[in-house]
């Protein structure tokens, strides 16, 4: 009886915490978060650091573009490493020449003539070795010799101009002048800053008033089914996400491409808003606060085809 009741008690007490822990994430996730969506091949990718969001980024975490498998590297077969030295070379294949015979002799019955023609045998091997050894070593000795031993540390440059150019220093050479990239290669302008903040706004104050067709004006398909799944969500919880005066504070280029697909830029962005969550059969707020402004600072990506309006691609909390 004791430990029926037990067990009814700690089933009774599991059900709790996980009913309060559910509430809790219901809370926290009733506001659109970042962290989703598509920056087209650079998905995957973290972005460059700007002064608004001056941390790294981690790369969008829920998205519907395939991430590509790494290749593996072929493998290649390994060759048999030479053994160094006299014995594992040209002389080594003399000395076993010259002991295999004097076996074959000794089986056969004239061996190696007794110890005399032994210790004979030997020292001929010695001299011989000896002797290829010395030739061996000064052909090493020539060849490893560079051409211009002592020269300044110098580069020319191209097209047939002597004019000599110090090299550069501390590894950064050809390699990493090959990595280098221009982050804003679209040339972002002031009119496209523009439409990014008003586009910033649109898209809070739709999602806030649970708007879908403008939603689905200003962002992608993939884009509006991920805020289309959280509004559903929050709905399904008995709650609703107010958002008002959005106002941007501070924002600058992260990185702009092309791609076949369009035109990307990634933007970093701190602004401000009054964002609160309530009840709907109540009217009770449930997270945040009506009357107080916060901040928030996240990377937004925005796409466009030629000839066409931007639109809201991804979005990544900084």
């Amino acid at each position: 009886m004791f430990t029926t009741r037990g067990i009814r008690l700690a089933s009774i007490g599991a059900a709790l915490v996980v009913a309060f822990s559910m509430m809790t994430v219901d809370f926290a996730e009733a506001r659109m978060r970042g962290g989703f969506g598509s920056r087209g091949t650079r998905t995957f990718q973290t972005s460059p650091v700007t002064p608004t969001a001056p941390n790294t980024v981690a790369p969008v975490q829920r998205t519907m573009t395939p991430q590509a498998a790494p290749t593996a590297a072929p493998r290649q077969p390994m060759a048999a490493q030479p053994r160094g030295g006299f014995f594992g070379g040209f002389g080594g294949s003399l000395f076993r020449g010259l002991m295999f015979g004097g076996l074959l002799g000794l089986l056969f019955g004239s061996g190696f003539g007794g110890f005399g023609g032994l210790l004979a045998l030997f020292a001929q091997v010695l001299l011989i070795g000896g002797g290829i050894w010395l030739v061996m070593r000064m052909m090493r000795a020539s060849s490893a010799r560079p051409a211009m031993a002592g020269g300044p540390n110098h580069m020319y440059r191209g097209g047939g101009d002597p004019s000599p150019q110090p090299r550069p220093q501390g590894g950064s050479g050809s390699g990493n002048a090959g990595r280098r990239r221009n982050a804003d290669e679209l040339g972002i302008t002031q009119r496209d800053l523009d439409r990014f903040e008003t586009i910033l706004g649109q898209v809070q104050t739709a999602y806030g008033a649970e708007n879908y067709d403008a939603l689905r004006q200003l962002t992608t398909p993939e884009m509006m089914g991920f805020m289309a799944e959280q509004l559903g969500q929050n709905g399904s919880r008995g709650l609703r996400n107010h958002i008002a005066d959005v106002q941007l504070l501070q924002g600058d280029v992260s990185e702009s491409w092309r791609e076949p697909a369009g035109q990307y830029a990634t933007v970093a962005m701190r602004y401000s808003l009054r964002d609160w969550t309530v009840d709907r059969s109540t009217g009770q707020v449930t997270e945040g606060n009506a009357h107080e402004p916060t901040e928030a600072t996240e990377l937004w990506t925005f796409v466009r085809q030629a000839g066409r309006d931007w639109k809201l691609s991804a979005i990544q909390e900084a």
